[in-house]
Parts: C-alpha cells; structure tokens; sequence
C-alpha cells in the first residue's frame, strides 16, 4: 500500500474520516497477514515509511504507525503519506534458558 491520506476533507467530521483511515490500513494489514506463506515463512512482516509526502517520508517501526496518524492529526495536518510493503518474517530461534542453580544446604554440618 503506497497512499496518501488526507485528513481535512469538506463535509467529514474529521474524527469520523481519522477512524475509516485506521479501519482501511487495518483492513489491509489483515488481509496482508492472511495471504498463502512461502515455505519457511512464520509470518508477514511490513516495511514501514511515513511522512507529509512520499518524498520527505521515513522509515518507521510497524508498532508506530497508529501514533504518528494520531500526531500528524492533533497537529491538524492536510495529509499524510504511508507505505506499506509487506516481507517475508521468520521468528528467531529464543536462546537456551540458564541451567537452574542448586542450592546447598550449608546447616547440616555434624
């Protein structure tokens, strides 16, 4: 998804077009997340940009994206761009846990 939204539309509330623009990428997220996996693939990652433009737009983490719309909207922004490209994401094996330590019983000298 390479779009730009804009936020001051004549005749929409604006909290009203801010909640569908939530509910599109939403909408697209999921249905993203939903298409067939290449074999070896755990999940569906996203490559994040956002900016004013497409030009001035920057790389994002994916966990961001709701706070900046909601930024861009409480400056009462015109517009914003967001791309969003979805890769292929393979989990990353966790590392062994610590062996527990035994604890000794130093009270049972005779």
């Amino acid at each position: 998804m390479k779009k730009t939204f804009q936020l001051q539309v004549e005749g929409k509330h604006p909290d009203r077009l801010l909640e569908a623009i939530k509910h599109e990428i939403r909408k697209y997220i999921k249905r993203e997340q939903n298409k067939a996996r290449p074999e070896g693939v755990d999940f569906w990652d996203f490559d994040c940009r956002f900016g004013s433009s497409e030009a001035t737009a920057a790389v994002i983490e994916f966990a961001d994206i709701t706070a900046r719309i909601n930024a861009y909207a409480a400056d009462k922004a015109d517009a914003f761009y967001l791309e969003l490209l979805a890769k292929p994401g393979v989990k990353k094996p966790r590392p062994p846990a610590p062996a527990p330590i035994a604890e000794t019983d130093d009270t049972s000298d005779a």
